[in-house]
């Protein structure tokens, strides 16, 4: 039994790029968005509620970074 196997190689023409383009950079903007939010969010809280939540005033930014792009 013989079969024929072919794959084909998807050239991405120019606006396929510039549409891919466009999605990494509104993805970006919207995790800083997130990021942005979350340090400003955290930074107005008190010392004592921060630590009613167990956070450290240092440790916002850290806090901030995983929740906007992940670990």
């Amino acid at each position: 039994m013989a079969y024929v196997n072919t794959n084909r190689i998807a050239r991405k023409g120019f606006m396929d790029r510039v549409a891919f383009l466009k999605d990494v950079v509104v993805t970006a903007v919207q995790q800083r968005r997130v990021y942005s939010q979350t340090v400003s969010e955290l930074n107005a809280l008190t010392d004592r509620e921060l630590a009613d939540l167990g956070i450290a005033r240092a440790s916002i930014t850290g806090i901030a970074h995983e929740a906007a792009y992940g670990k």
